[in-house]
């Protein structure tokens, strides 16, 4: 039954809402967690269920995906029709990039027509989440769908983001509208609607039916704007209640499309008793390990004014040393080095971040290779950092990607 699934990940969007972060890199390759890409996920998710024909459609700014997916994801064995094939637009069909969601795929249609699947699984490559897709299978086969969209309930202020969904009582939808304004509440709760998590299960023969027909009309050849509501009268079309492997109390499912929805996913890892599992061997979250010394701290000098190398509640990589300095509430990815006196709270340092000596660092992100010198103070002063840095609208400070502060 898997075997005959193809999966097509979306991962050619340019992430404008998580600038600059996506200024030199494609959202799905952003780190997380210290050692991850937000790609990561989705794909451990494929692994885990069993599904090892992926396609990866990249666009913008994709050397730093291609080069992880390469050398960090190269477990496929074509021997055994397993492979994780990167595709940027092609130009078969149409002489532009790939002008929205099902544009892509249907620039990519000749894949389909040689791997002949059954099925066709459509992932976004940007979303933090744990989900076994053999699950979305089964109930795809069991209710003879044309096509199923998991979905999740969110907070009706939020919902606005989504797309919003209407169901019967054989979960079959009845009403689709993508990032409605007034958004339609569920019936037994109306401080909570029902939204997709930009995950879609075709029929193969109807995926390419439907994206087709898209084509010779006027619209943004987006899934969630065009293709499922033309769906919703003339095909069976049905809602996955999203069933978490997190094994959390609460379902755990983040679209990490902004500075502020990033910080916070990241932070939810720091916490005493975390709400997205990373110690799950039942579910493991792969991804690519440079081969580096372990971290450590250094100096415990306990009289007054002594320097004292101190770690809480983090999460600290490989090859990290912090010398001397106190960390909190925190996440370092590779090849960190914080140095004496300095503080770093609340934040984020991507990997070869140098901080020097009595730096403080307050609810900040600090990309690849940045190097902070000595007394920097950031996060402390949000009016002064605006001169130098980027300001999300929850104040999280944000210093891109090799970014000159001397």
């Amino acid at each position: 039954m898997f075997k005959k699934a193809l999966v097509m990940i979306l991962a050619g969007g340019q992430g404008e809402r998580l600038y600059p972060l996506t200024k030199d890199r494609a959202k799905p390759a952003v780190p997380f967690g210290g050692i991850y890409r937000i790609i990561d996920f989705t794909l451990s998710n494929c692994i885990n269920s069993g599904l090892r024909k992926i396609c990866v459609l990249t666009q913008y700014k994709s050397y730093s995906l291609d080069r992880h997916l390469r050398i960090g994801w190269n477990i496929f064995n074509n021997e055994l029709d397993e492979f994780i094939e990167n595709i940027p637009p092609q130009k078969r069909i149409s002489d532009m990039w790939y002008q929205g969601t099902a544009d892509a795929v249907y620039q990519n249609i000749y894949v389909l027509e040689r791997e002949r699947p059954e099925k066709v699984l459509i992932l976004a490559g940007d979303h933090i989440y744990k989900m076994d897709y053999r699950e979305l299978i089964e109930f795809h086969e069991t209710n003879n769908a044309d096509l199923t969209v998991p979905c999740i309930e969110v907070p009706i202020k939020e919902a606005s983001r989504f797309g919003v969904m209407s169901i019967d009582n054989e979960q079959q939808i009845v009403e689709f509208n993508e990032k409605p304004a007034s958004p339609k509440p569920i019936q037994s709760n109306p401080e909570m609607a029902l939204v997709s998590m930009g995950i879609y299960l075709f029929n193969t023969q109807v995926l390419v039916k439907r994206v087709i027909e898209d084509t010779k009309r006027d619209t943004i050849h987006d899934f969630g704007k065009n293709i499922i509501p033309s769906m919703i009268n003339k095909d069976r079309v049905f809602a996955f209640i999203f069933r978490d492997k997190n094994n959390k109390a609460v379902k755990y499912w983040r679209d990490i499309g902004t500075i502020d929805a990033y910080w916070e996913a990241n932070m939810d890892l720091v916490q005493v008793d975390p709400i997205f599992n990373l110690y799950d061997n039942n579910w493991p979250i792969r991804t690519y390990h440079e081969q580096l010394s372990p971290a450590k701290t250094v100096f415990t000098e306990l009289f007054p004014g002594g320097r004292c190398g101190t770690v809480l509640d983090s999460l600290v990589s490989n090859g990290c040393i912090i010398s001397g300095a106190r960390v909190e509430r925190s996440i370092l990815s590779p090849n960190v080095r914080i140095d004496n006196y300095s503080e770093v709270f609340d934040s984020i340092l991507m990997a070869g971040v140098r901080i020097g000596k009595n730096v403080k660092i307050r609810k900040a992100i600090i990309d690849k290779s940045v190097i902070v010198p000595d007394g920097k103070h950031i996060g402390y002063n949000l009016e002064a950092d605006a001169k130098q840095f980027i300001i999300s609208e929850k104040g999280v400070v944000v210093a891109h990607k090799e970014m000159p502060l001397l």
